[in-house]
């Protein structure tokens, strides 16, 4: 492989007592990779000094890049606008709370070697709780590699190396920041997963709870819909119609049968509300994936970033 420039971006949101180590093993790896390499800070509208402490950072070092967003946007806005200010021709990502280990990102350089495009870390012996974080994440794992076909462990590592050639034209936004690899398979890319360490939180309490659940199962929905149908909606739209057409036929058929059958009795009117909740969820999915499609044609033509920063440095 040449040597290829590397940037590392780290989103980070309200993480200040993890900040000083992170950044010092982020400078004893950098100093041991056999190429160019960028550090890229992005503050996601932290308030709890996490904002002043990286300031203090790049003021010292030229080397390290800070971004500062106007509020919290989420980590995956955060990753679109360290990505867009990257310089590097692969791009690595990983989490600013010090349970990704910065020494792994040797292993991924080397696995990219090998001549894959993406590489994805397995936290497989994981320092979290098993029932909130740990149990959720695996179904969450298992269901994403079921629909997209992209099989891997640990889609919620954030500890992953990209060649920017396959994050170039993706726009990114809402939660897509954990979808990525299925995303670059789409686009032709070869995605492998190395087993990687997790170490315990020390400081900090995770942004994630049980409610993420609720929000993967609807962002899968919609990565199925763009991985498979994007470019043939009418084969899910016209299907959805079918088929709640051909219920309510078979509906009205077994009313009049019973109609007549039984002198003139009516199904439980329970049976036609639990129909009409069935349509209108069919409509709302619908309605939900239209409005993802317009979403996204905004989010790919506007000129300007779906972000606002407040503050650059080094950049």
């Amino acid at each position: 492989m040449d040597k290829l420039g590397v940037s590392i971006i780290i989103p980070c949101y309200n993480e200040l007592d993890n900040i000083d180590r992170l950044y010092f093993e982020l400078k004893e790896t950098v100093k041991r990779l056999d190429c160019p390499a960028e550090l890229i800070f992005v503050d996601d509208g932290s308030t709890d000094g996490t904002r002043e402490k990286l300031q203090g950072l790049a003021a010292t070092d030229k080397n390290t890049k800070l971004i500062l967003l106007s509020r919290n946007y989420g980590q995956t806005t955060a990753l679109a606008a360290g990505l867009d200010f990257s310089k590097g021709e692969l791009i690595i990502t990983m989490d600013g709370d010090l349970q990704n280990d910065p020494q792994d990102i040797g292993l991924l350089l080397e696995e990219i070697k090998k001549g894959t495009d993406v590489v994805s870390g397995w936290r497989k012996q994981r320092k979290d709780k098993f029932f909130t974080r740990i149990l959720p994440s695996n179904i969450a794992n298992f269901l994403i590699s079921f629909l997209t076909g992209v099989k891997l462990h640990d889609y919620g590592c954030a500890l992953k190396v990209y060649k920017k050639e396959f994050l170039a034209n993706l726009s990114i936004y809402g939660e897509m920041h954990r979808f990525l690899p299925a995303y670059c398979v789409w686009q032709g890319a070869r995605v492998s997963e190395i087993v990687v360490h997790h170490r315990p939180r020390i400081y900090g309490k995770s942004k994630y709870g049980l409610g993420r659940i609720f929000k993967v199962l609807l962002d899968l929905f919609v990565v199925k819909f763009f991985l498979s149908y994007l470019t043939k909606p009418i084969y899910i739209f016209g299907g959805a119609a079918v088929l709640a057409f051909l219920f309510g036929l078979v509906v009205n058929i077994v009313v009049i049968i019973r109609k007549v059958s039984f002198a003139g009795q009516w199904l439980s009117p329970l049976f036609f509300i639990g129909f009409s909740f069935w349509g209108l969820s069919v409509v709302c999915m619908l309605l939900g994936l239209l409005s993802e499609i317009l979403v996204r044609l905004y989010f790919e033509s506007r000129q300007t970033p779906s972000y606002r920063i407040s503050k650059k440095v080094n950049l």
